[in-house]
């Protein structure tokens, strides 16, 4: 099978997708010039700049940058390198994605949506909240018990992830448990005054995010 667009980029975002195309699409460093349609899977520092070598025939991966008369295809998810299971995933377009483009990526289970410019950086600052500093507080949570001498046992902290996005994803906000769901104040207070300070302006803020 020849390759239809090239992937400018090795990251995790193109080895993934390349992968999963099985030779639909080229993998190139982003030093690269080929001809043809091109997907910019690189830094948004190096977008605009790439750009400019592919007028017309390129598009990015960017969830926060808009380069104008640049389309963009963002997959609402995280890379790891690999192919995963993308069914259902969002895949946010902005501007005029080629339509060879965006049936590649509905091939692999992604679900278009339409995505003004103006509102892709609060998109994006949304999506970081979701991943970003999700995964931050997790990490940050196993460094606090484990500073304080308690490693959990067995898979530690991830049946309480896996339970928790089980629950949000089956009842939506309802799913939603812990002290600050049920307004246990004594509770908050005790647990607020166990963290140390910066943590514990992070857990009462976070907390009150919803109220």
């Amino acid at each position: 099978m020849s390759a239809e667009f090239t992937i400018l980029g090795r990251g995790r975002a193109g080895r993934a997708l390349a992968a999963a195309w099985r030779g639909r699409a080229a993998l190139l460093p982003h030093v690269e010039r080929p001809d043809g349609l091109v997907l910019l899977a690189v830094p948004d520092h190096a977008v605009a700049e790439l750009a400019e070598a592919f007028p017309g025939r390129c598009v990015h991966l960017s969830g926060s940058l808009q380069v104008p008369e640049i389309p963009c295809a963002h997959p609402l998810t995280s890379f790891d390198g690999e192919p995963r299971d993308w069914n259902g995933t969002p895949l946010a377009l902005t501007g005029a994605v080629p339509p060879v483009l965006r049936q590649a990526f509905e091939v692999l289970g992604f679900r278009p949506f339409e995505l003004p410019g103006a509102l892709k950086p609060l998109y994006h600052a949304a999506a970081v909240l979701a991943s970003g500093h999700a995964a931050t507080l997790w990490l940050g949570a196993d460094a606090l018990l484990r500073t304080h001498g308690i490693d959990l046992p067995g898979r530690g902290l991830w049946p309480l992830a896996e339970a928790t996005l089980r629950n949000l994803q089956l009842h939506g906000s309802a799913g939603r448990t812990g002290p600050f769901a049920r307004g246990d104040l004594e509770t908050i207070q005790r647990d607020a005054a166990a963290l140390p300070e910066g943590w514990r302006d992070i857990f009462l803020a976070l907390g009150k995010a919803l109220d």
